[in-house]
């Protein structure tokens, strides 16, 4: 059994990130990375499908100890993997990371003041960690299943059937008509990229999305300001620019549809109705934004390469998609775009003293530690900016509370007194996203006041966690 101060789980970006600040921060402190696959990265490697990027600005995606200057803002994973390796060699954080190392249990116990943590290595065999902490940095979404969706006659198509999280690597799409079902990132990424090599696309909506355009070139320098201060300032600018944009849409609703749509009427052929394909029923940030970098999505529309369809499938055919309207979109392929599965804490199971603890009951204290857990934190981006952004708030808040037990003699910590009539409930992702509120209740929940409010804006969190209160709604030993 080996013993660590910080054992963190998953080597993505929230775990990269996370590992930066304790040996930066708590340079005494013995850490661990465990993963559970073959590689860092985690979306960024695991996903393969056509096209896959970022769907936010690498200026803020990336790190803060880490600028990003590998080119434009929104970036294909291949960038995107070679930034996070390069990022791993050059601090000797990949010396620190265990692949094929599974998590399936972790167990606070209470006489020892330690977690005791269940895992199955690179040849299957259990084994045992002991650490003062644990971080997890396991996303929130099922590596292993995607979101399951209801569409009738699925089995009587006679032609192959793709989710995009299990992309097959030889899946020749070439001069087929593809029906695209879904209308979030993941298909507004796909369908331009689908469109270079497929005969036609057609991307299926129940309702329509608000898709924005954005000037995808490389940012100029800031004068004759130094390279590294220059980066940090065009970080800055993006975050802040993120940041006003969501709060404009969220205080202005009407004004935002009207800027986002006429956005979209712009870059449409006449031949393109706005309405029922690109007028969305719900507020802007209701749910997720969906970024196009220099309109690739338009662009594969006015080429003639790909269209949008609205509506409901009555049922699915051996060649083809019949709606409800009695619409038939003939098809050769379907790619089934309908979400992720949110799956809590990476499926660990968490216990305390051998009693396990249902996620789903407990609040979350300031967005990084859960009700009634100690020496636990877990990772958790915004539904509105970059997701790293959250990350390193989390990360910072982690290793001044450790720097504040350690000059306190305490063991641990753990947050609690919550009365649930007091403070009421909020979900810890804001969205009305299929996927969210099908899984969100796997999630911890929020509320709406204190420490256990969810996350909004970076530099509020960035304040909370570098020089805001840290004690209230905990209890220390």
């Amino acid at each position: 059994m080996e013993e660590f101060d910080v054992v963190i789980v998953g080597a993505g970006i929230s775990g990269i990130n996370t590992a930066y600040r304790v040996q930066t921060e708590l340079p005494s402190s013995r850490y661990v990375i465990l993963d559970a696959r073959e590689d860092i990265g985690g979306t960024w490697s695991f996903f393969r499908y056509p096209g896959i990027r970022s769907d936010s600005d690498l200026y803020s995606f990336g790190f803060a100890w880490k600028p990003w200057t590998a080119g434009k803002a929104i970036a294909a994973a291949p960038l995107i993997m070679n930034y996070l390796r390069e990022a791993v060699s050059e601090t000797g954080i990949d010396q620190h990371i265990r692949f094929k190392h599974r998590v399936s249990a972790a167990d606070w116990s209470i006489k020892e003041q330690c977690w005791q943590i269940s895992v199955t290595d690179t040849d299957g065999s259990p084994i045992q960690f002991k650490s003062k902490f644990i971080v997890l940095g396991t996303g929130y979404y099922d590596y292993e299943k995607g979101l399951s969706a209801s569409i009738p006659g699925i089995d009587n198509f006679g032609g192959p059937v793709v989710h995009p999280q299990f992309w097959p690597e030889d899946f020749d799409y070439s001069d087929k008509n593809i029906v695209l079902i879904g209308s979030g990132a993941t298909a507004v990424t796909l369908l331009p990229n689908l469109a270079k090599k497929a005969a036609y696309v057609t991307m299926l909506q129940r309702s329509p999305t608000y898709i924005v355009k954005v000037d995808n070139k490389k940012s100029s320098s800031w004068g004759i300001l130094p390279q590294h201060l220059s980066l940090q300032l065009t970080r800055l600018f993006h975050i802040t620019i993120g940041i006003l944009f969501y709060n404009f849409c969220r205080l202005f609703p009407s004004r935002a549809r009207n800027l986002l749509q006429s956005g979209v009427a712009k870059q449409l052929p006449t031949t393109v109705p706005m309405d029922p394909h690109f007028t969305p029923t719900y507020r802007p940030w209701d749910q997720r934004v969906c970024f196009t970098p220099d309109g690739d999505f338009f662009e594969a529309i006015k080429e003639g390469k790909a269209n949008v369809a609205t509506g409901t499938i009555r049922e699915v055919v051996e060649d083809g998609v019949i709606l409800q309207s009695g619409e038939k979109l003939d098809a050769d392929a379907l790619v089934t775009a309908t979400g992720l599965k949110i799956q809590a804490m990476g499926g660990i199971c968490i216990s305390v003293d051998g009693e396990k603890i249902d996620i789903g009951e407990k609040y979350a204290w300031n967005n990084a530690m859960i009700q009634d857990i100690p020496n636990f934190f877990f990772v958790v981006g915004y539904i509105n900016a970059s997701w790293t952004l959250g990350a390193d708030a989390t990360a910072k808040l982690f290793c001044r509370l450790v720097k504040y037990m350690q000059r306190q003699g305490y063991q641990s910590a753990v947050a609690g007194g919550v009365d649930a009539k007091t403070i009421g409930y909020r979900p810890l992702l804001g969205l009305t996203s299929t996927y969210v509120t099908r899984g969100g209740s796997e999630l911890p929940k929020c509320g709406n006041s204190g420490p256990w409010l969810p996350r909004t804006n970076y530099f509020f969190d960035l304040y909370k966690a570098v020089m805001g209160n840290i004690t209230t709604g905990l209890a220390f030993s």
